[in-house]
């Protein structure tokens, strides 16, 4: 269906096959149809196009291709428009169509242009594929590994699965720890959609982000006249979260100050906003994050030991990505059909290279460091899978670099290369230039081999 071809195709209902070809296409597991320029379905509606759209052969000719197939890309981002626009096929690209039933069904369609003798598309025929059944046991499969937005088959993640649901009723105070980039902001979330809360508002603070001089305003608010410029209330963020669950993002950084009025609220369920003589109460559920361990804080007096003791009611350890590369693979994948969704691209994955080199990388900047390298190698890809050369280029170095050395602690001849550099920067005081002219080579050559070997 992927050539260019010139067809005259007569009609070809499911009551009558005057032409050989049609039967031949009754025979196949997937819907065939053509459609004309005015996005008419035209000759050809086979038996399998009936039984995925609920719609005859003899109701369906005739009519526009979008009254049938009622597609969720047919008010956007229509392949259609390539194919009779450019001449140009297009494969596989998912979507949903609405059946005669109403039904949702989960298809991908290609498009193929139909030429003229001067080489013009003059319609196109398309090709529906029904992957329902496929796509339902891919959801059984990944709900096993997910929870909300999370997804993890390691199995500290599973353990933390298994008792989420439990901690999302309790309505206590939850105390996230982790590095950089490992999903507390969507553990949180996972946390506040799954509790009683839920119709209530999910409010998110990075104490941080925000200076201590503007971030007692942020939570507390303040009245009119509370300091200059201050010429209408504002609420803060705990009047915001009310009702609901408020997210306090590397509470680690929070002043002794703020420290104080956030303990107070968390005792007596009220504060008083900035300029303001009169108590507000508040029922919210505070979930904290932080990406340094608060005990060693209160162990160093930069984080007080009482506040500690009160966000400290449910901890949950998020280990770093390094730890459970085992999710990986997961997570490349719920990446990618993210972004299908959002660009409407159709990258089925990525290269086993690159998938080993994903495997083999330390991710210092954990999931988050996962997701913008797959965001970029998406943007660059034209293929329907994600190679090599679309990654990021200090992840291609770093990942050739560490080939090269991997190969050379495996031969004696680069055993031997390295002791001679190490004898001759020793002998030299460290000074490369000296050491490159006693070994007869450039500056450039020299530190070349010392990259290749490991030793800078």
């Amino acid at each position: 269906m992927d050539r260019q071809v010139e067809v005259r195709w007569p009609l070809c209902t499911s009551e009558t096959h005057p032409n050989p070809c049609c039967v031949i296409l009754d025979s196949i597991g997937e819907g065939v149809l053509t459609i004309d320029l005015h996005r008419r379905i035209v000759s050809i509606f086979n038996k399998a196009a009936e039984r995925i759209t609920g719609f005859t052969a003899s109701e369906a000719l005739g009519r526009h291709c979008f009254d049938v197939l009622r597609s969720s890309i047919c008010q956007g981002n229509c392949p259609l428009d390539t194919v009779l626009s450019r001449g140009k096929p297009v494969q596989d690209v998912p979507c949903t169509l609405i059946d005669r039933k109403g039904r949702e069904i989960r298809v991908t369609v290609t498009l193929a242009p139909i030429l003229d003798a001067l080489g013009q598309p003059v319609g196109a025929v398309e090709t529906i594929r029904d992957i329902s059944a496929v796509h339902t046991l891919r959801e059984a499969l990944s709900g096993r590994f997910r929870m909300g937005e999370m997804v993890s088959k390691s199995p500290r993640m599973q353990e933390i699965f298994d008792i989420l649901p439990d901690i999302a009723e309790s309505d206590s105070t939850v105390l996230i720890e982790g590095p950089t980039g490992s999903g507390k902001e969507v553990m949180a979330a996972a946390i506040h959609e799954l509790s009683p809360r839920r119709k209530g508002p999910f409010v998110k603070v990075n104490c941080a982000a925000i200076p201590d001089t503007l971030l007692e305003s942020e939570l507390f608010g303040y009245l009119r006249g509370a300091f200059t410029d201050a010429k209408r209330d504002k609420p803060g963020r705990f009047a915001l979260a009310q009702g609901g669950t408020l997210f306090l993002d590397e509470v680690g950084d929070m002043s002794p100050a703020v420290q104080v009025k956030l303990l107070r609220v968390l005792e007596e369920k009220q504060f008083v906003p900035l300029g303001g003589t009169t108590p507000v109460k508040v029922d919210v559920r505070i979930i904290a994050a932080t990406n340094r361990p608060l005990e060693e804080l209160v162990s160093r007096k930069i984080f007080r030991d009482d506040l500690y003791y009160r966000l400290n009611i449910i901890k949950i350890e998020l280990p770093p990505l390094r730890e459970r590369k085992e999710d990986i693979p997961l997570l490349v994948e719920h990446f990618l059909s993210r972004l299908n969704s959002i660009k409407g691209k159709n990258i089925s994955g990525v290269s086993e290279r690159v998938m080993q080199i994903l495997m083999n990388h330390s991710f210092p900047g954990n999931i988050r460091e996962l997701e913008n390298i797959i965001e970029h190698a998406y943007v660059l890809c034209r293929e329907s899978t994600i190679q090599e050369r679309h990654l990021p280029r200090e992840l291609i170095e770093e990942s050739r670099a560490s080939r090269e050395r991997s190969i050379a602690t495996l031969d004696p001849m680069w055993e031997k290369e390295a002791m001679r550099i190490k004898e001759a920067l020793e002998a030299a005081g460290g000074k490369k230039l000296v050491a490159a002219r006693s070994l007869g080579v450039s500056r450039i050559t020299l530190w070349r081999r010392m990259r290749r070997l490991g030793l800078q």
